[in-house]
């Protein structure tokens, strides 16, 4: 059973009533995840818009590199303080704030004329998205309850993998198709028509939703975590590339002493005031033991993306619609398993999302065996097997997992931790692709550094397995 957070207040959400309680959440869904498509989109079609950004805006390995450090920087920077804005002022408010600052942005990435205005506008995009994404989980949480809340989460979790394994084809096919001469650009600019249409939509569709007492901003825990994380992330992105010069060892030292001085001030706060990050939910067994899940899970998953595309890019001389074609059969695995999601997790509680990290481990496993037996020369194809299995795991868990760390949480505190959630995704993520580079770049050849990093992502997904047996058996 799940530990009931202590209640500080009994009040309801403000204009709020969960489905069930006779409220309607019509073009709810579509609105929120069209803003998380987007977002996790645009965290993976630049990866395939580089070559042409390099030569049509004369970038530079630098100027390139903070194209895509810019916005992963600023979205884990930005998640927690976001998250608390939504409780303090409505989630409807912040997020419809952040989905136009977004598409504003995107229409600065579109149409930036060098590349130090595509890396101003990356930052942006990066910051719009830290407030949409926080705000997506707390409406999630508030606006639906019981089944109906599994069957949102699902759509998230199919919405979410469904940009991140297609981003790479999605932006092939948009720069192969060159639609009116607008090559890279269109990667971007394609938010613009979305981006206005779902902003239409939210007045009508989202209840609006706050925390009832109206909770402080806590400037210095807003500094504090703002510094912490960005001293974190930064040498993270950079070191690799830098060779891990003296000055990513002293923010990383650096971000670790102010997490911990963070860590104290939120807990005296939680006494005295309005936290940044109310301590109280790590009391929550689903949410304490979760976000260590998470922390597994996501380690493992972006740099999964990331050595695929190296070993079939650079490594076997794929084109980038090439290799999108192949990151297909993982896609096909995600959505047979990401839509029934909801009902395994009802039938087997938490172990759905252990069966899925074993079926991660088996795919990750044939696919070392399948380079193996491909060589250097052999039809990438034989790939194709384990990417298929390895979507079938995600899909089994990405949803549930995110289902379960914010179960057990009080609706009021929703909004914070959704943020605390979406940044350990984002660090996680950080992390993970700094540790498996040092595994990839550190084999002979591209098949041996495949192979290596796909076996370390597997005792990754088993970990996440033994993790799981530290959740709640049911969901709160």
């Amino acid at each position: 059973m799940s530990t009931a957070l202590p209640t500080r207040t009994a009040a309801p959400e403000a204009r709020q009533a969960p489905t069930g309680a006779g409220s309607s959440t019509r073009g709810l869904l579509p609105v929120v995840l069209t803003a998380t498509f987007m977002t996790a989109l645009d965290v993976f079609v630049v990866n395939v818009a580089v070559p042409s950004v390099q030569a049509d805006l004369g970038a530079g390995p630098a100027a390139v590199q903070w194209v895509i450090a810019g916005f992963s920087l600023a979205l884990a920077a930005g998640l927690v303080t976001a998250g608390r804005l939504g409780d303090r002022y409505g989630r409807r408010r912040v997020f419809a704030l952040g989905l136009a600052l977004f598409t504003l942005a995107s229409a600065g990435c579109g149409l930036a004329p060098t590349a130090a205005a595509l890396v101003g506008a990356r930052v942006a995009q990066g910051l719009a998205a830290a407030l949409m994404g926080p705000q997506v989980l707390a409406i999630l949480r508030t606006a639906f309850s019981g089944a109906a809340q599994a069957r949102a989460f699902a759509m998230y979790g199919l919405t979410m993998g469904v940009g991140a394994v297609f981003g790479q084809l999605i932006g092939g096919v948009l720069i192969r198709a060159d639609l009116f001469g607008l090559d890279w650009r269109s990667c971007f600019l394609i938010n613009l028509p979305v981006g206005l249409a779902a902003l239409a939509m939210v007045r009508r569709c989202l209840p609006e939703s706050r925390a009832p007492q109206r909770p402080g901003l806590d400037p210095v825990g807003v500094l504090l975590v703002t510094v912490a994380l960005t001293g974190l992330v930064l040498p993270l992105i950079q070191g690799r590339e830098q060779g891990w010069p003296l000055w990513t060892w002293l923010c990383l030292a650096g971000s670790v002493a102010l997490l911990a001085a963070f860590a104290v001030h939120q807990h005296r706060t939680s006494a005295t005031g309005s936290p940044l990050v109310d301590t109280r939910l790590f009391r929550t067994r689903s949410f304490a033991a979760g976000l260590l899940a998470q922390l597994a899970f996501w380690l493992g998953q972006s740099s999964f993306f990331l050595v695929l595309a190296l070993y079939l890019q650079p490594g076997r001389g794929l084109d980038a619609l090439g290799a999108g074609l192949v990151f297909t059969a993982i896609g096909v695995g995600y959505l047979i398993t990401s839509t029934t999601a909801h009902r395994v997790a009802a039938r087997l509680g938490r172990q759905a999302v252990a069966l899925g990290g074993l079926l991660m481990a088996a795919g990750l496993g044939l696919l070392g065996l399948a380079v193996h037996a491909a060589g250097a020369t052999g039809s990438v194809w034989w790939l194709a097997p384990g990417l298929f299995v390895d979507g079938l795991g995600m899909g089994l868990v990405i949803a549930p997992v995110t289902s379960v760390v914010l179960a057990g949480v009080e609706p009021q505190l929703a909004g914070s931790a959704a943020g605390v959630v979406a940044t350990v995704q984002q660090v996680a993520g950080s992390l993970g692709i700094a540790l498996i580079g040092i595994v990839y770049y550190g084999a002979a050849d591209p098949a041996a550094a495949f192979g290596r990093s796909v076996a370390v992502l597997a005792v990754l997904e088993l970990l996440l397995v033994g993790l799981v047996q530290l959740l709640p058996r049911r969901a709160a």
